[in-house]
């Protein structure tokens, strides 16, 4: 437990980014997966559209500091290839 008051302000700030960085992990978590059950399922035009919210969403995760930006930038280059291979395929 925290003795001194700067390590008590420290603990609670902590705790706030906690609950900050987990809400934005999980906006982007949920935009990753409309993307994941859009390719599942073979609809383009749902996959495109899920795409193109996902992207931004995850972006301003990393710009957040949530995730860092070669994250960031590795999950929406896997996601837009997978995308594209779809409409390849089809």
């Amino acid at each position: 437990m925290a003795n001194h008051k700067s390590a008590e302000k420290r603990n609670r700030q902590s705790q706030v980014r906690r609950i900050r960085n987990r809400a934005n992990r999980t906006r982007m978590r949920s935009a990753v997966k409309a993307v994941d059950s859009a390719i599942a399922t073979g609809a383009q035009a749902d996959a495109v559209a899920a795409l193109n919210i996902a992207i931004p969403v995850i972006a301003k995760t990393a710009s957040k500091g949530t995730i860092h930006k070669k994250n960031a930038s590795r999950k929406v280059s896997r996601l837009t290839k997978r995308v594209n291979k779809m409409q390849a395929a089809a």
